[in-house]
């Protein structure tokens, strides 16, 4: 498959290109220094010591590309050394002159030069017809298509590749070939110039016998070297080109859907930790419009990189060790994700030109996200990370169970299950997943309703069933106790039903079931949220409305727990009742809810537990004063915490700065 023009590529033909002017410049000089010669005969003695001197500069312009110059260089100090001793030439000698120095480096300089200056135009008019068709492909609405239109755009998108394409192989297979011919032209000429000098016939042998004769014997071996090194460089010329137009008619004889965005047939690698490509960036020009603009990007390391047309090497746009990627609606373009930095402060729009290239970019900057590039192997670790959420999402029923002694690759997931303490490593290596949640359990990625619209099912009669342990119980804000009342912000990740309330392991393992499922399915939105803890209960609000979607009485939330390799998940079960079973009360249920914070979530697992226990003591006045004695209290009379995410989300405040609870 053609590659298409990338930056390095634009970076590798600049080199080209300035080696192009360089030689131009450089041919100039000579030729003139040659008409020099041809035309001021009663100066011949002046012209010719010009033009070795101009022959030993050859060795000081610096060529980008030097491969083969020290052969060059080496022949034309010896030239120069010779054309020294010729520094008077006979009159008879100008028509020979004329024909066999003067005749090359003109056709040289017409015809080559002249033809990479013509090739760079027409290369430069294609690729601005393919990047004036990208754009307009770049608009297709994603609503309300017109098949007629996409497919003139698709033909469009496909003939200007094809166009770009064809020029720029012609352009670059000109420029390679410049490379020799820019040899054999420097040397072909001074090759005349000397042989009619030496071996012509005429006045100059008559009255420059004997020099003629010292110079001959001094000439001859040397002269036949180089022009057995100029025919050796023409056949590797011959060679080079031969081969280059075989590649341009193969290349040239492919389909036109190789050129057809959107149709690359490869499968999406969800294993990458590096990657490289063009995609269009939103940017703001005014309070409510936007512009997009066409650039090439590519990762390094842990950054981002953006490398604008014209320039040599990339600059960095954005560290994505721990950013949050994900997919986003964006106006009415397709494949658009938005990356935004771990603090929230900083974040970016972008869209990609395929499915497939949409699909590869998320997944290699959560990948990136994750810091996986800084394992020994990255690339086994992806692949082995990748296998993982395969099987995490697989019915447990189809693999064999595995033996006690046999190591658990679960391990090697993020969100597997773990324990620090010795009593929970027992009781996870006792306890198999299907012990903790029932094989085939629905994940729901998404709090559909808003507080609202649970309200509204309450007043219309019945108990309702509640599988993902939403409670009824009132939780408005004027229920909360004013001594607690921290907010964070997060993103919902996922929750799902668990057979226990009272083991933390059954919170790691909705962890790795909830991330492998996004992985496997490609769910990359999230739903932001602010969650509030207070001294009776949790409640999830929406940021841009202010409204509860959801909300929990402190006292059902029965286990909290922060994940141990990566401290921004954190999750907690909640105890509920299924009024769908026989019995006054209901049956017990449990589901977990799984979180993802801009802060270190042991914080928000500290503020429930700090809830919790003044939930406890305000059961006892004693307890209650002895908690307030060991906390330290704000002017207003609450708890002040340290370190949170209040100061920044909450209250409007530095991050680093103390912030109020």
């Amino acid at each position: 498959i053609p590659a298409y023009h990338t930056a390095p590529t634009r970076s590798l033909l600049s080199v080209f290109e300035e080696d192009a002017g360089t030689l131009t410049d450089y041919t100039n000089q000579l030729l003139q220094s040659m008409q020099r010669v041809y035309g001021a005969q009663s100066e011949m003695g002046l012209a010719t010591e010009q033009l070795s001197r101009q022959l030993l500069e050859y060795e000081k312009q610096n060529f980008a590309l030097g491969k083969g110059d020290e052969e060059v260089i080496n022949t034309l100090q010896k030239f120069a050394e010779t054309v020294g001793e010729l520094n008077t030439l006979h009159s008879e000698l100008a028509t020979q002159m004329a024909d066999r120095m003067i005749f090359p480096m003109i056709q040289f300089r017409e015809k080559d030069l002249t033809e990479i200056s013509t090739l760079r135009e027409i290369f430069g008019i294609a690729s601005d017809e393919h990047e004036a068709a990208m754009v307009k492909y770049s608009r297709l609405p994603k609503k309300k298509e017109n098949e007629k239109v996409k497919a003139e755009l698709v033909g469009e998108v496909a003939y200007s590749r094809r166009k770009q394409h064809q020029a720029s192989m012609q352009y670059y297979c000109a420029l390679n070939a410049l490379q020799y011919r820019k040899r054999v032209a420097m040397l072909e000429p001074m090759l005349g110039y000397t042989q009619d000098t030496t071996h012509g016939c005429g006045p100059t042998i008559n009255f420059y016998k004997k020099g003629i004769d010292l110079v001959s014997k001094k000439m001859d071996s040397f002269l036949g070297s180089v022009s057995s090194m100029t025919q050796n460089i023409q056949a590797q010329l011959d060679s080079e080109a031969e081969a280059m137009r075989m590649t341009q008619r193969e290349l040239l004889s492919m389909e036109d859907t190789v050129y057809m965005p959107d149709r690359d047939p490869a499968p999406v690698n969800r294993t990458l930790i590096q990657k490289a490509g063009y995609l269009n960036i939103r940017n703001k020009t005014g309070l409510v419009t936007t512009a997009w603009d066409r650039l090439y990007f590519f990762t390094q390391g842990g950054n981002l990189m953006c490398q604008p047309r014209g320039a040599v090497a990339g600059g960095m746009v954005l560290d994505l060790d721990n950013s949050s990627v994900m997919a986003v609606e964006c106006e009415d373009r397709r494949y658009c994700f938005q990356i935004t930095s771990p603090n929230g402060k900083t974040s970016m729009i972008l869209q990609a030109e395929s499915k497939r290239e949409y699909e590869e970019w998320i997944c290699t900057l959560n990948n990136i996200s994750r810091q996986i590039y800084l394992t020994d192997n990255p690339e086994a670790v992806a692949i082995r990370l990748n296998q993982t959420a395969i099987q995490a999402v697989t019915p447990i029923t189809s693999f064999e169970k595995r033996g006690e002694g046999s190591p658990n690759p679960d391990r090697a997931k993020p969100g597997g299950m773990q324990s620090s303490s010795g009593a929970s490593q027992k009781t996870s290596s006792a306890a198999e997943p299907e012990d903790l949640i029932v094989p085939g359990t629905p994940i729901q990625f998404d709090i559909m309703l808003p507080a609202s619209e649970f309200q509204d099912q309450n007043r219309a009669g019945g108990r309702r069933t509640n599988p993902f342990g939403e409670t009824d119980d009132d939780c408005s804000p004027e229920s909360d106790d004013s001594l607690l009342q921290q907010v964070f912000a997060v993103r919902f990740l996922g929750s799902m039903a668990v057979r226990s309330g009272q083991s933390q392991e059954v919170i790691y393992e909705a962890m790795r079931q909830v991330l492998a499922a996004r992985a496997i399915h490609n769910i990359f939105r999230t739903t932001e949220s602010h969650l509030m803890v207070t001294s009776s209960c949790l409640r999830l609000i929406d940021p841009q409305t202010q409204v509860t979607r959801i909300g929990f009485q402190l006292q059902e939330v029965t286990q909290f727990v922060a994940h141990q390799e990566n401290g921004r998940l954190m999750g907690f079960v909640v105890e509920g009742r299924d009024w769908s079973k026989e019995g006054e009360e209901g049956e017990p249920s449990f589901s977990a809810f799984v979180f993802e914070s801009n802060t270190e979530g042991e914080k928000i697992c500290y503020t429930i537990s700090l809830g919790k226990d003044i939930m406890e003591a305000k059961k006892d006045p004693e307890a209650l004063v002895q908690l307030l004695k060991n906390m330290p209290l704000t002017n207003e009379g609450k708890f002040l915490l340290l370190d949170s995410e209040t100061g920044s989300t909450a209250n409007g405040g530095a991050p680093d700065e103390e912030s109020e609870a």
